[in-house]
């Protein structure tokens, strides 16, 4: 709830500020973003530690949890560096962060994707 009260005053605060300073109604919105990130620290800390727990109890092998956490965490970050982007009324930038984005996902899920296969065609009798 104080996320969403903290976004909506700064929203009302950027609309009034717009007609008179947009740069400083565009630094409010870029720094309320990143204050909310940070806030979001502590819960996104508590998530990983506990899939880590989950991982080390199923015998899963860290590499892949570390590897998909890293996944997950570009694409949180590609998503909002594009926002701030798309903010910024850079959309063609935007659209360039997301795409790269998307193909360092890809290269870092091929490992994952590979030893999918190989332990499919295993399973599968000859």
């Amino acid at each position: 709830m104080k996320i969403v009260g903290i976004a909506l005053l700064t929203t009302f605060l950027a609309t009034l500020l717009k007609e008179q300073k947009p740069n400083f109604a565009f630094l409010l919105v870029i720094f309320v973003g990143c204050s909310i990130f940070l806030f979001l620290v502590n819960q996104i800390y508590s998530i990983i530690h506990m899939l880590q727990v989950l991982a080390k109890e199923a015998n899963v092998n860290m590499v892949y949890l570390e590897t998909i956490l890293k996944i997950i965490g570009i694409a949180y970050i590609a998503e909002f560096a594009s926002q701030i982007t798309k903010d910024a009324g850079q959309g063609t930038l935007a659209s360039k962060i997301e795409l790269a984005g998307k193909i360092i996902i890809l290269a870092m899920a091929i490992p994952i994707l590979t030893v999918m296969i190989e332990t499919i065609l295993n399973l599968i009798p000859t």
